[in-house]
């Protein structure tokens, strides 16, 4: 039976560049891959423009990824955003920097990014098994024993899992990784969905279907028991944009935040959530703004003139909620009401029932946990030889980059290891 000195499986973003980089100290490594060709879900990220990395510090980075951020440190510095930009510019990729650090291909298709990375392992000359699952992995004789679908099996001195996550199991992440850690042993944290939209309890979403808020914060409110007492808790976004959709809420601030809102979605049934319509301006000023659309506009409808506050897709909903006639003349608006106004505008409120499934979910939280692995090399605190990379490791961030430069630096990490350590 052929012995590869490692086998690196899934070829995602970080099996990819952990397979380019062993290969840069041995000559036997096979990329063991299900699909019939690598990179594939790396070709939905950054809506199919593939946000490759971002330009913040390191620092930053391991903010981004919270507890999880201290674990990843060594593979941060080992291999950073500047040395990936540096990967890909070297091979004749063209990058461009857009709003908030984030990087993208010039060419704004993720499939260059996928180009790049099947030529580099083409030229390492790496063996890769295309259309090939790996069904079981065990150790015997100090050597990995990995059994595929094809019914053949292989040998490896190392083995690195890089599988990916459970999100689109369309691209082949079907938590295979997952399945097989446990099997040798690991501890896996319960995994959950991240950067995926969230449901609501309002069914009236449906209307607002396809409604981009611009220049919005959100506020989500919930309870946390601690000491058998019940302590109100809230969640601040940035400044930024939400999308209605006909189940709930997405977009950027609502995909950033969706980790820990699913988090404590595990212990309560509902999370409120007030969205500011207007965060450049207090309740004062902003009462001020509307005093002046009322007394400007005295002789329309209040919906008419609801159109200098709002989207007109939204009048509608907002009016309902305020629970006034649509009829209503400005010089009639009381200043009871004229406060309801302002309390909206800066407070309108959505009821998250629970998110989306975790197969649409852009990245998976939860994994193989961080405690067994060694943060230095990425190998197993429980098997010698085995090592872990990208999306199967528990820990995740918000969306701009962050998530795929863990990938990168992960794979790059645990293929210099694999390649190098003394068995």
């Amino acid at each position: 039976m052929y012995i590869y000195d490692i086998a690196v499986v899934g070829a995602g973003a970080a099996g990819a560049m952990a397979a380019i980089r062993a290969s840069e100290f041995k000559e036997k490594v096979v990329l063991i891959e299900r699909n019939k060709s690598v990179g594939k879900k790396i070709l939905l990220t950054g809506k199919g423009r593939c946000n490759i990395t971002n330009t913040a510090s390191l620092d930053t980075f391991i903010k981004k990824f919270g507890k999880q951020g201290r674990f990843l440190r060594t593979a941060f510095y080992t291999f950073s955003n500047e040395d990936l930009i540096a990967f890909f510019k070297n091979k004749g990729l063209e990058l461009v920097n857009e709003r908030q650090g984030r990087v993208f291909p010039a060419s704004h298709k993720a499939s260059s990014v996928v180009e790049i990375l099947t030529s580099a392992l083409k030229k390492s000359k790496i063996h890769i098994l295309n259309k090939t699952r790996l069904i079981n992995l065990e150790k015997e004789d100090n050597k990995f024993k990995l059994e595929l679908s094809d019914r053949k099996a292989i040998k490896a001195k190392k083995v690195i899992l890089s599988t990916g996550g459970l999100s689109f199991k369309s691209t082949g992440s079907t938590g295979d990784g997952f399945r097989i850690a446990k099997g040798l042993g690991h501890s896996i944290v319960p995994l959950h969905p991240c950067l995926v939209p969230l449901r609501t309890e309002e069914t009236w979403v449906k209307d607002l279907q396809g409604l981009a808020l611009k220049n919005v914060r959100l506020k989500f409110l919930f309870a946390e028991k601690q000491n058998k007492r019940e302590k109100k808790k809230n969640i601040v976004s940035s400044i930024g944009e939400i999308l209605f959709t006909h189940f709930g809420v997405s977009g950027p601030l609502i995909l950033d935040l969706s980790s820990e809102i699913s988090s404590i979605l595990k212990n309560s049934n509902k999370v409120s959530l007030l969205v500011d319509l207007k965060p450049a301006l207090d309740e004062d000023k902003l009462n001020n703004r509307v005093v002046k659309e009322l007394k400007e506009n005295g002789n329309k409808k209040v919906e008419s003139i609801m159109k200098a506050l709002l989207p007109q897709r939204l009048i509608s909903v907002f009016m309902h909620l305020l629970e006034l006639d649509h009829e209503k003349i400005a010089n009639q608006i009381t200043k009871g009401e004229r406060y309801k106004i302002v309390k909206l505008l800066k407070a309108f409120p959505l009821t998250i029932v629970g998110t989306l499934s975790i197969n649409r979910g852009m990245v998976t939280g939860g994994g193989v946990s961080t405690r067994e692995i060694n943060p230095k090399t990425l190998e197993s605190k429980l098997i010698r030889g085995l090592y872990f990379a990208g999306e199967i490791i528990d820990g995740s961030a918000q969306s701009g980059g962050y998530n795929l430069q863990q990938a990168f630096s992960t794979g790059y990490l645990a293929g210099e290891m694999a390649a190098t350590c003394v068995e």
